[in-house]
């Protein structure tokens, strides 16, 4: 366990030292986050550190993937108790640029993704997607990592990233991690510290009703059926609204899939004033 994570707030001094990593031979791992960190995040440095010899974290409040200023405004901002938890799971660095630093006077540029950004929360958060893409290509190309690592429970922001590196040949992997839960199915996620108790109570109905209608596709009933009955389900929990409930196939995101394709059920639903999102396998 270290001590403490050494952080670094320039795009000069994140690319000295990771330059000084790859002279010596040494392979680095990038973690990007937003901070408010949990065991979610934790487990992407361990997935990091098991694959390469450097584990980079960074930290910024990305205000461009925010379609809602309000939600921006009051996104947690928790830089010493992240840096203490990236301590704790041996990170080596942690990059934490102000907004200057990340978009400087004049900056006009914007990398959209077609196609996978399409509908689910690129259809509820206009522009959120934009934003993504653009923080993560200058992300990858300030810290000239090996590899990023990325968990499922976001699988539309994932497919994003897959695609603007795939199409713009940015040497890096991208490496999926598994959506981490706590004990009664819910993804963990930072925005979970918003829930009051009560809702905390009700918040894996959406994960229950999920997990059911994706057994009864897997019996053979009708997907829309079946998703039209989570909706009745998750509503009747407690949530006042959902704001989509889907099934796609998983390698394009597009709503037709066959029989035994790899789909998944995506799910985003308000609970009070929390909007959580969820997907899961189907088959």
């Amino acid at each position: 366990m270290s001590a403490s994570v050494p952080i670094v707030r320039t795009v000069a001094a994140l690319r000295a030292q990771v330059r000084d990593w790859h002279a010596a031979g040494e392979t680095v791992g990038l973690i990007p986050t937003m901070g408010a960190l949990h065991a979610g995040h934790l487990s992407l440095v361990a997935a990091a550190l098991a694959r390469y010899d450097r584990a980079v974290a960074t930290l910024f409040v990305n205000p461009k993937q925010f379609n809602d200023p309000a939600d921006y405004a009051k996104y947690p901002r928790t830089e010493d108790s992240d840096a203490a938890k990236l301590a704790a799971a041996d990170a080596h660095l942690l990059y934490c640029p102000n907004p200057e630093e990340m978009y400087p006077d004049g900056f006009a540029t914007n990398i959209i993704v077609s196609g996978v950004s399409a509908g689910l929360c690129g259809g509820t958060r206009p522009g959120h997607f934009d934003g993504v893409a653009t923080v993560c290509t200058k992300l990858f190309l300030q810290s000239g990592a090996d590899g990023a690592f990325f968990g499922e429970k976001d699988y539309q922001q994932l497919k994003v990233v897959q695609r603007f590196v795939a199409d713009l040949d940015i040497p890096i992997v991208i490496h999926p991690c598994e959506t981490v839960r706590d004990r009664d199915g819910l993804a963990l996620s930072s925005r979970n510290q918003h829930l009051s108790a009560e809702e905390r109570a009700i918040a894996p109905a959406m994960n229950r009703a999920m997990r059911d209608a994706a057994a009864r596709i897997r019996a053979g009933a009708d997907a829309a059926t079946a998703l039209a009955g989570a909706s009745e389900t998750i509503l009747a929990a407690g949530y006042n609204r959902i704001d989509y409930l889907e099934a796609r196939r998983e390698a394009d995101l597009s709503r037709d899939f066959a029989p035994g394709e790899p789909a998944r059920i995506f799910a985003a639903a308000f609970l009070g004033e929390t909007r959580l999102i969820d997907n899961i396998p189907i088959g």
